[in-house]
């Protein structure tokens, strides 16, 4: 399982609605995740360190984040972030 990350044009953002989608802020802070379903969010703000058993990854403003279902990993918040999220 792999963490995908790119950086979509406003077109892309447009198509996927993004900024129809609910959005979740989070203070700096480190904790351990299951994704129980496929998540794609789009960073806002803030900056991001997540670590898997085969990868780790940094993400922030302008970052389209793809976690595959099933994938348990650690965030590491380094700034506060805010970001548009959808499931499924």
């Amino acid at each position: 399982m792999k963490i995908e990350i790119s950086r979509p044009t406003e077109s892309d953002l447009s198509k996927l609605g993004v900024k129809n989608w609910d959005i979740w802020t989070c203070e700096p802070s480190k904790f351990n995740w299951i994704y129980s379903d496929r998540e794609t969010c789009y960073i806002l703000e803030g900056k991001v360190t997540v670590t898997t058993d085969t990868q780790t990854v940094s993400f922030g403003p302008g970052d389209m984040v793809v976690f595959p279902k099933g994938l348990a990993c650690v965030w590491e918040v380094l700034e506060s972030v805010r970001k548009h999220y959808l499931f499924g």
